[in-house]
């Protein structure tokens, strides 16, 4: 019989004795069960002795953590907390180098538990790590885990940032400034001044004050990226803090420093591939820089200041520059040039920038596109001024309208959302990123207008197309504008109505009677096999991070399906693994049968318990939990959409559920569309051999296989691959004697080279 629900079996270790292998009774005190522990190897003075697990970060146990404890788990008999606490807040403070040494590498390790750093907070043991720290008398390795112990201690939230001193920050700044200085200092004391600044107004003033903004820049011309990150993450920082008032000052500062070419030279374009970190410190970068059109973007236009009509009368002087009228009144001539600049109000134009947003800044990106590319301007305005009228493309109206969309485009005004890496690099190309994108954007749309032959009533039409030819071209990330410009011209109006012929093509069903026969006689294998593919997924197993790890030093675990899918195995590791890990080296196990249930986002018990993870809508997207007895769950963090399908609906195949994932739907889609297309294809004046096609010879090089075309046939095994058309040419007459499975198990034997 299975053990009651609330009896756990561990093994305990002691050093220099041997385990002892006891069950705890969840219901009893903590206390009690180290007393009885103790009592096994004759050690006296209980409450000075704690439980910690002896695998992966060796946590202390307490009776709030206790639930976590799984069977078979390994623990450890260790002093307690208080006493752990006590020891090396001593021996840091001793005279001795090694034994000093030797306590701040410990107490680096120890302060990421949570209990323990409550106990060193309380003894005083942070601000004696500060007065190290101000002192200026430790340097390498002992500096280094005294700044990281620091970090630690601080990021579980238990003081406020307040608390430091000046002299601290001053002590910190100094580090960061230097320029020479160890590598894992740097780090910690860049990880450190980003942690001020974010979590304490008052700090963000005084790091302000000390920190160099051209220091900072020469630190992201290393070649060490872990470095470089940390620098532009510190520069986020300063830049979300700083007032907004302050912002576009401190926006020339870092341009006067060349920051933009410094990035886009030795970070985009380096030698080493951009990280995922550090992706999302450039899209941060990205998002704060657009937002410094945010103030534009929702000014309305004043009709009754002259200096803005100004503008809008050198965007008319601009493009009928000795055009004259004599015939006409001037008032009847401004008139004129205004319809035919595409105002919709061209007695009064500037009511057309009344409407936020894109408010006044559409007037801006108009006047940088008739100043800096004057003869595009003058070209677009003219051409259209000179069609009939119903085909014009109204210059005015669509500049405003593009703006608009820009900005929703590249969610300017919105604040940076958390783990996003979307940046595009052809952003950090020019000084005038935003106009200049606006410049190959509203010659798109001129281009699309002419393709569609559009009017005036399809006006909101156009649009739609070029939103969606930017949207296309914005997925690839092109590297320059030059790019995106190439890019978007291969996007034209008859690509777009290709595109989307091809795509509704693969969406569409076929709902004749027998069609719907043929797709219900197939759907079942295709989602049998499906399902043995998101099993065999989950028998290679995926590494998740942890939960509450506030920076990004991060920490793992990996799981996987044992291969006679009864027992699901896992374990925490010190690094992100490459390729599979063996079972040997996962420690904890959760027999299948006992699996309950499997629950998603907010039905998780870890979402519950987090009300920090509750706002945050993509951990919730991508969270799921195994429920199992006794009473017990296994929370998972998917590291992205894909492997939180592919976990999802193995786990539901293993409890006998349907796959209701969306990556399912696609897969059944693209296997259904693929299998009922070679099923239906016209086989008239098609000669069908007798014999089945003799087996290939190998190649003798595989250089070839970078060109390959490939087609999303990646989820299907060999049998539906080779049996599609075989089961197609055993339904001609002739071929009858030719069986789908014959044909296989010929075509099989051959696939071992593919």
């Amino acid at each position: 019989m299975p053990p009651p629900s609330d009896i756990v079996k561990v093994a305990i270790e002691w050093p220099g004795a041997n385990a002892q292998f006891i069950e705890i009774d969840q219901k009893k005190p903590l206390a009690s069960i180290i007393r009885e522990v103790c009592d096994g190897w004759s050690l006296s003075g209980s409450e000075q002795f704690a439980l910690r697990y002896a695998d992966g970060p060796q946590l202390y146990i307490t009776e709030q953590s206790r639930s976590e404890m799984k069977i078979g788990c390994i623990l450890r008999l260790a002093i307690s907390p208080m006493r752990a606490a006590r020891q090396l807040l001593e021996r840091i403070q001793s005279h001795g180098i090694d034994a000093r040494l030797e306590a701040l590498k410990e107490l680096a390790k120890l302060s990421a538990d949570p209990t323990f750093a409550t106990e060193f907070i309380n003894i005083e043991g942070l601000a004696t790590l500060a007065r190290l720290v101000e002192s200026g008398t430790h340097f390498g390795e002992m500096l280094a885990f005294t700044l990281t112990a620091f970090l630690e201690l601080m990021d579980h939230g238990i003081v406020s940032w307040d608390l430091v001193s000046v002299s601290f920050i001053k002590q910190i700044a100094c580090y960061v400034n230097q320029p020479m200085v160890d590598v894992s200092i740097l780090q910690r004391s860049l990880a450190i001044l980003e942690s001020m600044v974010l979590n304490s107004h008052s700090l963000y003033q005084r790091v302000a004050q000390e920190i160099t903004v051209a220091q900072l820049i020469a630190h992201l011309q290393v070649s060490n990226q872990e470095i470089q990150t940390y620098a532009i993450a510190l520069i986020n920082a300063l830049f979300l803090k700083t007032p907004e008032d302050r912002r576009q000052e401190m926006a020339s500062t870092l341009a006067q420093k060349h920051l933009r070419g410094i990035i886009l030279n030795h970070i985009i374009r380096g030698n080493r591939p951009v990280k995922a970190e550090m992706a999302h410190q450039l899209y941060v970068l990205q998002v704060l820089t657009f937002n410094l059109l945010e103030e534009r973007m929702m000014t309305k236009m004043d009709p009754n200041d002259q200096t803005q009509r100004e503008i809008i009368i050198e965007l008319r002087r601009i493009a009928f520059e000795g055009d004259s009228d004599p015939g006409g009144t001037e008032k009847r001539k401004a008139a004129k040039d205004y319809k035919m600049l595409g105002f919709t109000n061209p007695m009064n134009p500037a009511m057309d920038f009344t409407q936020t947003p894109p408010g006044m800044l559409a007037l801006d990106n108009m006047l940088y596109l008739a100043k800096l590319h004057q003869d595009t301007y003058i070209r677009i305005v003219l051409e259209n001024s000179s069609r009939e009228d119903k085909h014009e493309c109204p210059f005015g109206r669509c500049a405003i309208e593009l703006t608009r969309m820009l900005c929703d485009l590249l969610q300017v005004g919105e604040l940076p959302n958390e783990g996003c890496n979307d940046f595009h690099p052809m952003f950090f190309t020019h000084e005038r990123a935003w106009e200049e994108f606006f410049c190959v954007c509203i010659q798109l749309l001129n281009k699309t207008w002419k393709e569609m032959r559009a009017t005036a009533e399809d006006f909101n039409k156009v649009m739609t197309v070029v939103r969606e030819q930017i949207t296309r071209a914005l997925a690839i990330h092109p590297p320059t504008l030059e790019q995106l410009r190439v890019k978007l011209r291969t996007l034209s109006y008859a690509e777009i109505l290709r595109l989307r012929q091809s795509e509704r093509m693969t969406q569409d069903d076929f709902q004749s009677p027998p069609i719907i026969e043929l797709r219900e006689r197939i759907q079942p294998e295709i989602l049998e096999l499906i399902k043995q593919q998101r099993l065999n997924r989950l028998c290679e197993g995926s590494c998740f991070r942890k939960l509450g790890n506030r920076r990004r030093q991060e920490k793992f675990w990996f799981c996987r399906l044992s291969l006679n899918h009864k027992v699901l195995h896992y374990g925490d590791l010190d690094e992100s693994p490459q390729g599979e890990v063996a079972f040997e080296l996962l420690s904890d196990k959760i027999p299948v049968s006992d699996m309950k249930a499997v629950l998603t986002g907010k039905d998780c018990p870890h979402m519950k318990e987090k009300s920090a993870l509750k706002q945050n809508k993509e951990v919730l997207e991508l969270a799921f939990s195994i429920l199992y007895d006794p009473d017990e769950a296994l929370n998972f963090v998917a590291p992205n959409k894909y492997e939180y399908c592919i976990w999802t609906d193995g786990l539901s195949a293993l409890l006998g559920k349907e796959l209701s994932s969306d990556l399912t739907r696609s897969d059944l889609d693209t296997l259904m569309s693929m299998e009922m297309k070679l099923r239906l294809l016209d086989l008239e004046n098609i000669t069908i051999p007798e014999a089945p096609p003799p087996v290939p010879k190998e190649p003798s090089t595989y250089n070839f296989t970078s060109q390959l075309v490939y087609v999303p046939i990646l989820h299907m095994n060999y049998e539906s691959i080779f049996s599609v058309p075989f089961q197609m040419f055993a339904r001609q007459e002739k071929q009858k004697k030719y069986s789908s499975h014959s044909v296989f198990k010929h075509c099989k034997a051959s696939t071992s080279m593919c």
